[in-house]
């Protein structure tokens, strides 16, 4: 015979067991909300060290810090990395991931543009950085392609403009106003030049290139 207030403890039990998984759920969303929150900022600050170690000439330790981020900003100037320290393959396998993105993905069209280039395919990579453009024009990395294979081009006025888009876009980002200065003096601005330049070596005071910008200034007075 059951005894008394025992249906009410089983009410009462499974009340609990409710509410349990009620506070279980909530405590998930709560974490995955907090994943959500941090992820970005953890990107972010990740790119920031990459960074400041491409910019400063130290590229193996710049691949070393990406740990294999899957951020293709990072996936970027790892590839960018390599190429300094000459190892072409190891870029190029870092490009064709990017290239394997969704096709809707201007990622996907920046990783063609730089397979491209390593390819001694200027025209080609200038395409594909157009489309790359096209589909998502607030991505510095693909102004700064299209200004590299317009500059393998010889085409050094759009070129320019092209670099400049990518520093307006991301104006902390050192090697895009290198190459805005190179390309200004190829195309005889020497006004616009002398401001990338000064630039650049606030952004990245102990890069390999400080001495080259520095004469060239030297030779505008500046």
């Amino acid at each position: 015979m059951p005894r008394p207030g025992a249906g009410r403890c089983r009410i009462r039990d499974k009340m609990m067991s409710i509410g349990e998984v009620g506070m279980t759920r909530q405590t998930i969303v709560l974490a995955v909300a907090l994943i959500v929150a941090v992820a970005p900022a953890a990107s972010a600050q990740a790119l920031a060290d990459v960074r400041t170690m491409f910019d400063a000439g130290q590229y193996q330790q710049a691949v070393d810090a990406a740990k294999a981020s899957q951020d293709p900003h990072v996936m970027f100037l790892v590839a960018q990395s390599h190429q300094k320290l000459r190892r072409a393959d190891d870029a190029r396998k870092i490009y064709e991931q990017l290239a394997a993105r969704p096709a809707a993905d201007p990622w996907q069209a920046i990783g063609k543009s730089a397979v491209a280039l390593l390819s001694s395919n200027a025209a080609g990579a200038a395409q594909e950085a157009d489309q790359a453009v096209a589909r998502g024009g607030s991505v510095a990395e693909g102004h700064y392609l299209r200004g590299l294979a317009l500059s393998a081009q010889q085409n050094f006025a759009e070129a320019a403009a092209a670099f400049q888009k990518a520093t307006d876009l991301d104006p902390n980002w050192a090697p895009a106003h290198y190459n805005a200065g190179i390309a200004y003096s190829k195309a005889k601005r020497p006004d616009l030049t002398a401001e990338h330049f000064q630039i650049f070596l606030k952004l990245a005071s102990q890069a390999p290139e400080r001495g080259e910008v520095q004469s060239i200034l030297r030779t505008l007075g500046r």
